[in-house]
């Protein structure tokens, strides 16, 4: 894995003309924060060696280098799921050749079902905390020193501070912001009403099928984290209906622009 991830990151740093600090993986609902990067340079994920290839449906599938204001950054336009089939190697591969190039903070979005009764389809969730429920976890396997330790601690995967920096722009812009713990779990299929009753009891806010990998591997490469869902759909006791793909999107989209505020403003204060 080392000589792939080096193999990777020397193609990637010959195509770019500085090195950023900042990553982000353009989950759902940071679509838009996409087309705000300038003096962009996108390379498709079928022209980097060792990289998987989306095959979800609305995720375009390059890597984006530029300016998000007065911020240099590398952005992800689409992310890789456990769902699709790769092993958690593949998923979080792209993270491990993030911190290659230098990068030091990672921001995540995703769509997710909320399951706290005080949500509202839209909402957007600061992500405090998670529980892995993958039947895999990235970091199976031997150790390799350089990248990580054997047994990282995850107790502040997601920086407090970070995390009153996000709420303090959304308060200041009047934008709702929870805040909760965010189950991961393989997919792809949606959640029972029994299993979203049981992800409530063992302390989750809101269900996804993402996240928790590439988290997981940023905190052993020593990255710090901030992460956000858009609650686009509810699986609360009595308020559990029927969803699709599409209205997950059409949600996701309704909420971009307030997210993009959140993550552009956050990122000018790294």
């Amino acid at each position: 894995m080392l000589a792939k991830i080096n193999e990777t990151a020397t193609f990637l740093a010959d195509k770019m003309p500085f090195r950023p600090k900042v990553g982000i993986i353009l989950g759902t609902g940071l679509g838009e924060l996409a087309t705000q990067i300038t003096n962009r340079h996108e390379i498709p994920y079928t022209q980097i060696p060792n990289f998987p290839i989306s095959t979800v449906e609305g995720h375009s599938g390059k890597l984006i280098i530029g300016m998000l204001g007065q911020t240099q950054v590398l952005a992800m336009q689409g992310r890789f799921h456990y769902y699709e089939g790769y092993n958690m190697k593949e998923v979080t591969f792209p993270v491990r050749v993030m911190k290659a190039l230098g990068i030091e903070t990672l921001l995540v979005s995703n769509a997710a079902g909320g399951m706290n009764p005080s949500f509202q389809i839209g909402d957007l969730m600061i992500i405090s905390d998670h529980i892995n429920t993958f039947p895999e976890n990235p970091l199976r396997g031997k150790n390799e020193p350089s990248l990580g330790t054997r047994f990282p601690d995850m107790s502040k995967a997601y920086p407090k501070h970070l995390r009153d920096k996000a709420k303090a722009i959304a308060q200041a812009h009047g934008i709702r912001v929870v805040e909760g713990v965010y189950v991961g779990t393989a997919g792809p299929t949606f959640e029972t009403p029994a299993e979203y009753g049981y992800f409530r009891v063992i302390g989750g806010d809101a269900v996804g099928m993402s996240t928790v990998p590439e988290v997981i591997v940023a905190v052993h490469a020593g990255m710090q984290v901030f992460a956000m869902s858009i609650i686009t759909d509810l699986g609360i006791a009595g308020q559990v209906v029927e969803v699709s793909h599409q209205e997950v999107q059409e949600i996701a989209n309704q909420a971009q622009p307030k997210m993009t505020l959140i993550m552009k403003e956050l990122i000018a204060q790294l």
